[in-house]
């Protein structure tokens, strides 16, 4: 079974739409959460994270902040 991928982001975080970018091109599936339109999801990240800044990457429980790309493919195992 595959990993559970979520990406929260904004629309105009130009990081945001490169770690969503990055995992189209790695064929990962993920859901994309937009926190600017979501204050339940902005809370649930913030919980996950300790961060109010985006992108916040969660590969099942491990929480990557910002587009880190060596941290993303190591916990996709890529």
């Amino acid at each position: 079974m595959g990993k559970k991928v979520t990406v929260y982001s904004t629309p105009t975080c130009p990081y945001c739409i490169r770690v969503k970018d990055f995992l189209k091109e790695s064929n990962i599936t993920f859901s994309d959460v937009n926190v600017a339109a979501d204050t339940n999801a902005a809370q649930e990240m913030f919980h996950k994270s300790g961060q109010m800044s985006v992108p916040v990457v969660a590969v099942d429980e491990e929480i990557i902040i910002g587009f880190d790309k060596g941290k993303i493919k190591k916990a996709l195992g890529i």
